[in-house]
């Protein structure tokens, strides 16, 4: 037997005792496949959106705080295949789901001459309460590949949830100014000063979690903002 096909046999073993599903559709993975089948992939709804022109997430921070600017890879729907990715993702222990992602939209985002160079990639926290009974950021694996494919760094130090709320899509944006103690918190100002950075997150629907994050960042002088992140709310 060639040695060198040994791999491939133990894996096609593998398969067929222990089979890969799609997370779309729970059809059998093939080889070649990863965390979607062909078919599933192929449905995705892109949102096409770069960092050259002006996109829907862009409007969407207009008059609330200053993002150069914005972009995120799919379109969130109440039902599809970008809401099971995102289940299994933050639910179901499946972080690999965000370093999917983040290949494929890295592979992207270093061809967009919108983007300039980034120096620090940071994912939107936790707060330690929500870290310990989930066990993982589900942001972290999707802003590690992002940062590896952007030649950035990847920093989850940084920047600091503070204050441990609920989700914050079930609270009026009125209420949600109301909070006298901000959210999040910086940890290392002088290392992010003048420069710039890309702030990562799953999905985004209102963006006051965002927008949260942004006003801490720019307690950093001279630092420049950019968004990114899996899905957005149409």
């Amino acid at each position: 037997m060639n040695i060198t096909k040994l791999p491939n046999i133990i894996n096609d073993i593998n398969t067929v005792l222990l089979p890969r599903l799609c997370f779309g559709c729970n059809a059998r993975l093939y080889r070649g496949e990863q965390i979607l089948c062909t078919l599933c992939r192929d449905q995705l709804p892109l949102t096409e959106f770069n960092f050259s022109e002006e996109n829907r997430l862009d409007r969407t921070f207009y008059g609330r705080i200053e993002i150069k600017k914005a972009a995120s890879f799919l379109y969130y729907l109440e039902t599809g295949i970008v809401k099971n990715l995102i289940h299994y993702l933050k639910y179901k222990n499946q972080p690999q789901v965000g370093n999917f992602l983040a290949d494929w939209y890295g592979s992207i985002l270093k061809e967009d001459p919108g983007l300039p160079s980034i120096d620090y990639v940071i994912p939107v926290p936790l707060h330690p309460r929500k870290l310990r009974k989930r066990g993982y950021n589900q942001v972290a694996g999707f802003g590690e590949r992002l940062a590896y494919h952007l030649h950035a760094k990847y920093a989850d130090d940084i920047l600091l949830k503070t204050s441990h709320t609920r989700t914050q899509t079930r609270k009026s944006r009125i209420i949600r100014w109301q909070h006298q103690k901000p959210l999040f918190t910086i940890s290392q100002k002088e290392a992010l000063k003048g420069k710039k950075l890309l702030l990562v997150d799953d999905v985004v629907t209102t963006g006051a979690t965002l927008e949260a994050c942004a006003m801490a960042l720019y307690q950093c002088k001279d630092s420049t903002i950019y968004l990114a992140t899996m899905a957005m709310v149409p």
